[in-house]
C-alpha cells in the first residue's frame, strides 16, 4: 500500500476547502453584497480577525502544497518515511489554521452581528449565548444591514464546516504521517531480514 497516494489526495482536497473559506470570509466584510458597511466601519468585530482569509484560507495552502508534492508512490518509497515526517509538520500547521478558523467563527456565531436596531447600532444578541440562533422571530430586531442576521449565520456556517473538514483532513494525515514514519522503517527491516 502506497500512503503517499492518500496524501496527495488530502492535498487536492483541501486546496477548494481553502478557496471557499476565503471567499466566505471575504463576503461577510459586504453584509448584502454592498460597500457601505465596510467603508462606515460598522461591521461585526470578530469579522476583522479574518479567520477564513487567514486561518482556513492561506494557512492551508501550506500544508495542501505539502501534501501534493508529494511524488507519486510506485514501487518501493524508500525515503517514505522522511516525507512523511515533514507532512506531518505540515498538518500541524493545518491543524492549528483550521482550529483558529472554527473558533472564531464560533464566537462570532455565538456572539451574533453587529447591527442597527432603531435605537442606534449594537450586538443585540450578545449575551444570549447563542440562543437567537434557535429564535429567528427575534432576527428582525436588527433593521440595518438588511437580513445581516441571515448573512452572518449562513456564512459563519460554511465557515465552521469547511473548517471542520479542514481539520478532520490534516489530524487524518497526522495520524497517517506518524504511523507511516514509524512503521514503514520496520517493515523495510523485516523485507530485508526475509530476502537474506
Amino acid at each position: 500500500m502506497c500512503s503517499t497516494g492518500f496524501v496527495r489526495s488530502l492535498g487536492f482536497a483541501l486546496l477548494p476547502l481553502a478557496v471557499c473559506c476565503i471567499v466566505a470570509n471575504v463576503l461577510l466584510f459586504f453584509p448584502g453584497g454592498t460597500t457601505q458597511y465596510l467603508q462606515e466601519g460598522k461591521l461585526s468585530r470578530l469579522v476583522w480577525f479574518m479567520m477564513g482569509i487567514g486561518g482556513g484560507g492561506a494557512l492551508m495552502f501550506l500544508p495542501a502544497g505539502v501534501f501534493i508534492s508529494l511524488g507519486k508512490c510506485t514501487g518501493c518509497c524508500w525515503n517514505e518515511s522522511v516525507m512523511m515526517c515533514g507532512s506531518v509538520t505540515a498538518a500541524l500547521v493545518g491543524l492549528a489554521g483550521s482550529g483558529y478558523c472554527f473558533v472564531i467563527s464560533a464566537m462570532a456565531m455565538m456572539e451574533g452581528p453587529q447591527c442597527d436596531t432603531g435605537l442606534g447600532w449594537s450586538y443585540p444578541f450578545a449575551n444570549e449565548g447563542g440562543r437567537y440562533l434557535f429564535e429567528q422571530e427575534t432576527w428582525s430586531n436588527c433593521s440595518y444591514p438588511v437580513s445581516i442576521v441571515e448573512w452572518n449565520v449562513t456564512l459563519l456556517s460554511i465557515l465552521l464546516g469547511l473548517s471542520g473538514l479542514e481539520f478532520i483532513i490534516c489530524f487524518l494525515q497526522v495520524i497517517n504521517g506518524l504511523v507511516t514514519a514509524v512503521c514503514r522503517p520496520c517493515c523495510y527491516k523485516q523485507d530485508y531480514t526475509l530476502n537474506a
